[in-house]
């Protein structure tokens, strides 16, 4: 029993020794970890450019000139935060380039750029290469592109929308060089797919900008859906037939002399549906080639439906002599 005691008590010292050296030494390579980043290196890194405040009107076309390679001598704790965030120079167009032609200079000689918050006394710049970067640009175009929608929308039965879809903005600028915009003729939204629709729709909707056009900025990445959704039913009227570009020396007779036509409004207006809203014809120009029938058609009809058409397929001719 002594001796089982004794062996616990030497093992929990020992325990304890070991314990304390872990934490010196954990304690010895955090220190050393802080030395070291105390200290100044010189290291060369790559910065990537950010351009700002270019001219609407100018889009830049080269993307080779992305980076800027800088020797730098700082303390371990700033390449530290370099390591975790990839630093950035940002080049102001309205400031720190000069134009020459059909390109943007910049040189290492502006100094402005260096007197930013990216470098702080602490940071000692060393070497800058290269100590000219050339951004080629061209003259943007301008155009309004209409906006299409993609839509896979299904209503509940016995509903519908009278006014349709209606996208806000219909259309968007884009900007970019005329040889390429001039080929985008339409801007796409990406597919909206909405089953058993009763209630009205008013929804945002992303474009589906094409991705391989990096120099062609739009002025939109989404627009607003919206439609007004209503209770439908379908209605009957009967329409007097009217016959047109008959010959001044013939005769004729048809029947019937009215067509039962069918349309298809919202609840709210079906009572503002009146006959004398429509109007059908039969062409004689358009005889069929037996000269025995005409095909009535729709030439007028009221603002108040959605859709209509004719019953009677066909109206059967007799030439009097």
């Amino acid at each position: 029993m002594i001796n089982t005691l004794r062996a616990k008590f030497l093992g929990a010292i020992q325990n304890k020794k070991i314990n304390i050296f872990l934490l010196f030494l954990i304690l010895s390579f955090i220190i050393l970890i802080f030395t070291k980043l105390s200290k100044t290196y010189a290291n060369t890194i790559a910065f990537k450019i950010k351009r700002v405040n270019v001219p609407e009107e100018r889009v830049v076309l080269n993307t080779s000139d992305s980076t800027l390679n800088m020797t730098l001598s700082t303390h371990g704790f700033k390449w530290l935060s370099y390591y975790f965030n990839r630093p950035e120079i940002i080049i102001d167009f309205s400031k720190d380039v000069i134009e020459s032609g059909s390109k943007y200079i910049w040189t290492r000689n502006n100094a402005r750029l260096f007197n930013t918050s990216t470098f702080t006394n602490q940071v000692k710049i060393i070497a800058v290469y290269p100590d000219t970067l050339f951004f080629t640009f061209d003259v943007n175009s301008i155009r309004k592109i209409p906006v299409e929608l993609r839509q896979n929308i299904s209503f509940s039965p016995g509903y519908d929308s009278f006014s349709g879809f209606l996208i806000s903005p219909d259309s968007i600028k884009v900007v970019g060089p005329e040889h390429v915009i001039d080929t985008i003729n339409a801007i796409e939204t990406e597919m909206v797919s909405l089953k058993d629709v009763k209630s009205n729709i008013d929804i945002t909707v992303k474009l589906d900008l094409p991705k391989s056009l990096k120099e062609v900025r739009y002025t939109n990445s989404d627009v607003n859906l919206n439609a007004e959704v209503e209770r439908f039913t379908e209605g009957n009227l009967k329409i007097p037939i009217t016959v047109i570009n008959t010959p001044d020396d013939l005769k004729l007779n048809y029947f019937p002399k009215e067509v039962t036509i069918s349309f298809y409004t919202s609840l709210n207006q079906f009572n503002l549906v009146k006959p004398n809203d429509f109007r059908v014809i039969c062409d004689y120009s358009k005889l069929n080639s037996e000269g025995s029938f005409f095909i009535p058609e729709i030439v007028k009809t009221s603002e108040h439906v959605k859709s209509v058409k004719i019953n009677n397929q066909r109206v059967e001719i007799i030439i009097l002599e």
